[in-house]
């Protein structure tokens, strides 16, 4: 209906009175409070009102998740996990080997943290689709970390202790994250943050594999694609005709069989078994022509047996802890980052739900537990969980397949790797990393938000031109910038009656809504702190003087604040509430406020402002102020304000 045509609702018509929740001692808010944000999916209702032996089972399911599903695993999962295990063992072994490398560790290492990290897994991992091992970035912040205190060629035995360090250290740090809950931490890394991210350590991961490709046996340790392109442009005269064509003929295959899977989905199995297939054909190829003496390099002799103790190696009194300590907290989130996100896309697929603690327990574990047998930082990589998904897996079995098949390898074949160039190592991680550098969620990110698009941007661009960790840095600090710009620099929209309803929506969105005459409408859509208040205060003040200059209007009497979206306030609002009642009561307006919630409710009553500006003020939806005011404007002005109860 028109505002002409509103009539005030009598009190028995509105009904209600906005209410004021009752108070509660201060303990008992803070550990609400606390409870929302480490236990928000609390898991000790479950144990309530259980017997003891029955809370004991379900404590050890929750940590160790395989004795909940195993009691119903069939023969028929089994053979779907069988082939799905062997199916990304072709895949863990090639990308273990290469990625081991691209650290600047033994490349056996890559085979060990495949064999007891997804074993770990599999008994306390909630996800059925992801498959454990090594990933690209990690390896290359592994590198690029520490290879600045330690030279991996000059002193390998104290490289190779510090790495397991690290992987100690990032280990507890996930395990840690898990145990209290804290999984929201990893939340600050956005996916836009995350798309620049990758994309900008896999075109660095790209340029490093250079050296490879070109047979160069200096490179440059730095990261940024100044140093890389020096170092390749300044020894065109150490260039390997014979491993550039090698490695280009390699790398044509893989991406050919990359795009034939893409296109082809059925045949995804062509896809993941063409690291492997190259592996071999490059092996022979080299056996049987002696590349190696041509300036084709192999990898040479790789340990047989299974993963030693490395407990005895970690370097907790090293001189290099502090970076160590760094090294384990940074590739530890990101690890982090990159396996919940991975395993919470194959959960949606589907469909059914991974707990994000839990995940960061059992990644934790696995890291301890590798850094104690030799292994470096492991999580769930996009491609090995991705083949892991298409092959057909059922639960976290096939990371049992796949860690037997490692342990086959390590005990019986690994001298067959022998011969297996390096150019074909650095083509199956350009292969792998291409993918990574997605272009297509960067040009969403420009179509949907133009900020998001300059926090990928910069993390890019900072990851590229600078290093890894200057890229993470600026991601995280636009990120956080934009959400303090956010509780800063809060919305607020002048409100207006959308014709022939009781809705009032902003004049913005709306342009059709009509202006109430004698009244102003705004509302906040932020919580209401220090960080903004004066922020409002201008604009709540500049917004009312704005209306009267722009429409030459003098009969202005009642001013409506809708704080329907307002969750919170603290003391620096209310002072500012106060001194804008302060400078509306100057003007002679009256102040009228709508549906503030509950929490705001009690710190109002508690500061006196109910009592300020009469609780009668207060009203539930803007038609019911709009209706008391427009009574009091048409029949009765010089009468008090009548209450809604």
């Amino acid at each position: 209906m028109g505002n002409a045509d509103y009539v005030f609702p009598s009190s028995g018509d509105c009904g209600h009175r906005v209410a004021i929740p009752p108070s509660q001692p201060f303990y008992k808010s803070l550990k609400k409070s606390l409870k929302e944000t480490f236990f928000p999916d609390d898991p000790v209702r479950q144990f309530k009102n259980q017997p003891p032996s029955r809370k004991f089972i379900l404590g050890l399911q929750y940590f160790l998740p395989i004795l909940e599903w195993a009691p119903r695993y069939t023969f028929q999962y089994f053979k779907a996990d069988l082939i799905a295990g062997i199916t990304i063992t072709s895949l863990a072994i090639p990308q273990g080997i290469s990625y081991a490398k691209l650290a600047n560790l033994p490349p056996i290492l890559g085979l060990y943290s495949s064999f007891v990290p997804p074993l770990v897994y599999a008994m306390m991992g909630s996800s059925r689709d992801l498959a454990v091992g090594t990933v690209a970035v990690a390896s290359l912040l592994t590198a690029s970390m520490l290879g600045k205190e330690v030279n991996a060629n000059e002193h390998p035995t104290l490289y190779l202790h510090l790495a397991f360090t690290a992987t100690f250290f990032a280990g507890v740090l996930q395990a840690t994250l898990g145990i209290l809950r804290l999984g929201f931490i990893v939340d600050f890394l956005s996916h836009a943050t995350i798309v620049g991210f990758m994309a900008g350590a896999a075109t660095v991961v790209c340029l490093q594999q250079l050296k490879g490709i070109l047979g160069l046996e200096h490179f440059t340790h730095a990261t940024d694609v100044v140093s890389v392109m020096r170092s390749v442009f300044t020894q065109t005269h150490q260039w390997r005709w014979e491993s550039a064509v090698l490695g280009c003929c390699f790398l044509f295959f893989l991406m050919l069989t990359r795009y034939f899977s893409k296109r082809r989905p059925r045949f995804f199995w062509i896809s993941a078994l063409a690291p492997l297939t190259s592996v071999i054909l490059g092996s022979l190829l080299v056996y049987f022509t002696h590349a190696e003496n041509h300036g084709v390099q192999v990898i040479g002799h790789l340990k047989k047996g299974l993963n030693p103790p490395s407990l005895t190696h970690l370097t907790f009194g090293s001189q290099y802890l502090t970076v160590v300590m760094k090294t384990g907290i940074i590739t530890g989130v990101i690890a982090l980052a990159e396996g919940i996100a991975v395993g919470r896309s194959f959960a949606m697929f589907k469909n059914y739900h991974i707990d994000g603690n839990k995940e960061m327990i059992a990644f934790g574990m696995m890291n301890i537990a590798g850094s104690c047998t030799s292994c470096y930082l492991t999580t769930g990589p996009f491609s090995r969980s991705a083949v892991n998904f298409n092959a057909g897996c059922k639960t976290a079995v096939s990371n049992i397949v796949m860690a037997t098949a490692v342990m086959i390898t390590l005990l019986f074949l690994t001298p067959l790797f022998h011969y297996t160039p390096l150019v074909v190592l650095s083509s199956i991680i350009i292969s792998a990393m291409l993918g990574l550098i997605d272009y297509e969620a960067a040009v969403h990110l420009w179509q949907v938000d133009k900020f998001d698009f300059i926090v990928c941007i910069g993390a890019y661009i900072g990851v590229v031109f600078g290093s890894v960790e200057i890229g993470l840095v600026i991601a995280v600090s636009l990120s956080i910038l934009r959400v303090l710009l956010f509780v800063a620099r809060p919305r607020t929209s002048a409100l207006g009656n959308i014709p022939n309803s009781m809705t009032y929506r902003s004049f913005v969105q709306y342009p059709v809504a009509n202006n109430i005459p004698g009244i102003f409408i705004l509302r906040v859509d932020a919580p209401i702190y220090f960080a903004n208040a004066n922020y409002l205060r201008e604009r709540w003040i500049g917004e009312e003087e704005e209306k009267l200059k722009s429409t030459g209007e003098t009969s202005l009497q009642y001013i409506i604040l809708d704080m329907g979206c307002v969750a919170s306030i603290d003391t620096s609002g209310i002072s500012m509430l106060e001194e804008v009642k302060k400078n509306i009561d100057r003007r002679g307006l009256k102040l009228a406020l709508v549906n503030p919630g509950s929490e705001v409710m009690k710190k109002l009553d508690k500061s006196k402002f109910l009592e300020d500006i009469g609780q009668e003020w207060v009203y539930l939806t803007v038609a019911e102020a709009v209706g008391a005011c427009n009574f009091m404007l048409h029949t009765c002005k010089s009468a008090p304000a009548r209450e809604i109860v």
